[in-house]
């Protein structure tokens, strides 16, 4: 049983006449009564019978035109929903993404998103690169953000490059110059945030690399205890430039370029299963979003 069997059978229900349900389809007659003939065959009665009026309804057909018009009105409904989804109108969007991300990114992210796209239910969770893959993998949210992890599975889409910038306070000595060595990071205590990171392997391997041993070391757990320890004079540390945006502003503290060292970018993806098809309706507009705004801010 066909749609297209369905809709010939209600507008010729509806219209009482072959010739007018055929233009209202936009058919031919005989095209229209092939599908009304291959579906009484399918049913094994005859749905109409004609009257001096036209075309009548049987029994039969009085009984099929209510679920015909319901199939009719599902399938309408359901081309609906999917037109609103691509166009983003409605629809879900859960999000996991990497701390620094989370923190620094999506709620102004969000906030724009959910002002264009108020119908569309939204949630995140924040986990290291490694959780967000697993996340996405079990299906469990429809995209991840965080730095590329290779996986079978797995497709990455590039969004935008994060840096580390040498961060001190603004009464630190080198707050007064517009360079340093990376070598006299050795006279200074470094700051180290979140060993479980990959900014804290990129920071330890630019050190290592260039045979640097700083007077000593101090580990938080987290970017934003990294920066109040910064603040107070209490170290250097390279941080990434999206948790700085504030800071820097109000110049509680001062990025330092070094000398000698290439510049440490992470790149930032995003993750999505690579069986989840092409991105559209809420998906493809946030990412879409995240671009431009990493672009633009």
């Amino acid at each position: 049983m066909l749609l297209a069997q369905l809709e010939a059978f209600s507008e010729v229900a509806r219209l009482g006449n072959v010739s007018r349900a055929a233009e209202a389809l936009s058919v031919t007659q005989p095209a229209l009564t092939a599908r009304l003939q291959g579906l009484e065959r399918e049913l094994g009665v005859d749905l109409f019978v004609r009257a001096a009026r036209g075309m009548a309804l049987t029994d039969a057909g009085r009984a099929l035109l209510p679920y015909a018009q319901r199939a009719i009105a599902q399938v309408l409904e359901g081309q609906k929903a999917v037109d609103d989804l691509r166009l983003g109108k409605v629809g879900e969007l859960f999000i996991a993404a990497a701390p620094a991300v989370s923190t620094y990114v999506l709620p102004t992210l969000l906030k724009s998103f959910q002002a264009t796209h108020p119908q569309v239910r939204m949630g995140v969770r924040t986990g290291h690169t490694e959780e967000v893959l697993e996340m996405v993998l079990r299906r469990e949210v429809h995209l991840g953000v965080g730095r590329p992890i290779q996986h079978p599975e797995a497709e990455l889409i590039p969004v935008f490059d994060d840096e580390l910038v040498l961060v001190v306070s603004r009464h630190h000595p080198f707050a007064r110059r517009d360079r340093i060595r990376l070598q006299e990071l050795a006279d200074d205590r470094l700051i180290l945030f979140d060993r479980a990171s990959s900014y804290y392997e990129l920071t330890s391997s630019l050190i290592r690399q260039a045979g640097v041993v700083p007077e000593s070391v101090i580990e938080m757990d987290n970017v934003e205890a990294a920066k109040k320890m910064v603040i107070e004079g209490l170290g250097v540390a390279l941080l990434p430039r999206m948790a700085l945006l504030a800071e820097l502003r109000a110049r509680a503290l001062r990025p330092v370029r070094v000398i000698g060292a290439p510049p440490v970018r992470r790149p930032i993806v995003a993750i999505r299963r690579t069986d989840a098809g092409m991105p559209m309706g809420p998906v493809a507009d946030f990412l879409a979003l995240l671009r431009r705004s990493r672009a633009t801010g």
